[in-house]
């Protein structure tokens, strides 16, 4: 960086801050699903299972179908299977189950070829008694997975393996509400899903400005936080406060909070001086037409009564 005449030293501090997750930071799958958090409530609120067990994260289903990344569900699915054969080998191995039954269920979950699965056999039968029992506990906290884009795990195998982890095929289950205690009329999907914090804070986006610098062509706010610009008062908004004849608020919206030069400066005065009148004039907007007009060759003159 290029120093400021007199500057011989930039001193700069970097800080790594902790941030805990709230209401408006932003979360994403690994399938384009991002989104916002609108609501963190206590663990006894949240929906739970037959079992007691509360789901951490509640998805809207309507952000699966126009957007067709059905991959986020395949990835519930497995995860609920991969969880759960975890759990079923952990509890073999708590139960001291022999190395044999440990073989044979290992032999289901590895090898269970359907006709014309292009499945890999994996060959448990060279593994001793020693390696098997390792293998079983490295995967007590879930069987890892992976399938490919075209040749991926077919419907029948994902049913066969949550069949196996003792979880329903459908890969959806009774969940009860927590706030009222009551079940829900259908049955919801639940699974493991890798969820990601992104780098949108509502911390960082947080902003709001009084009165800051003005476009030079148009005399109208700024735009951004970066800038202490002002909130973009969009075509639609004003539909909606036409609809509702908010004519007062639509005026000083379109004049005195943006581009009317004079009436801004006067509004500013009054309310220092605790006098709420306004008095609109001409928005620069008019002016900036008027000049574009006449940049066509057509000759516009504003006539002042």
């Amino acid at each position: 960086d290029d120093l400021a005449p007199g500057v011989l030293k930039i001193v700069k501090v970097y800080l790594a801050v902790k941030r805990r997750i709230q209401p408006g930071d932003k979360m994403a799958g690994r399938h384009g699903n991002k989104g916002v958090i609108s609501v963190i409530v206590p663990e006894e609120d949240m929906p739970f299972d037959q079992n007691g067990v509360p789901v951490d994260i509640v998805l809207n289903p309507l952000g699966v179908p126009s957007r067709m990344n059905v991959g986020q569900v395949l990835e519930m699915h497995l995860g609920l299977a991969a969880k759960g054969l975890g759990e079923k080998i952990n509890e073999m191995v708590e139960q001291q189950a022999s190395v044999a039954k440990l073989r044979d269920f290992l032999g289901k979950i590895y090898n269970n070829k359907k006709a014309g699965s292009t499945r890999r056999v994996e060959d448990l039968d060279s593994l001793n008694d020693k390696e098997v029992l390792e293998l079983s506990r490295n995967l007590t906290g879930g069987v890892p997975m992976a399938t490919c884009v075209f040749d991926g795990a077919a419907e029948e195998e994902i049913k066969e393996l949550l069949r196996l982890a003792g979880q329903p095929d459908s890969g959806q289950m009774e969940l009860v509400d927590g706030r009222t205690g009551e079940q829900f009329e259908r049955p919801v999907t639940v699974g493991y899903m890798y969820m990601l914090k992104l780098n949108h804070l509502v911390d960082d986006k947080m902003h709001a400005r009084s009165t800051g610098s003005y476009s030079l062509v148009t005399q109208q706010p700024l735009g951004g936080k970066a800038q202490f610009g002002g909130q973009r008062f969009g075509e639609m908004e004003v539909w909606a406060l036409e609809a509702y004849g908010a004519a007062y608020t639509l005026q000083e919206m379109l004049t005195v909070k943006s581009d009317d030069v004079n009436g801004r400066t006067k509004m500013y005065k009054n309310i220092v001086d605790g006098d709420h009148r306004m008095e609109p004039g001409m928005p620069e907007s008019f002016n900036v037409l008027v000049k574009e007009i006449r940049s066509l060759g057509i000759d516009i003159e504003l006539e002042n009564e």
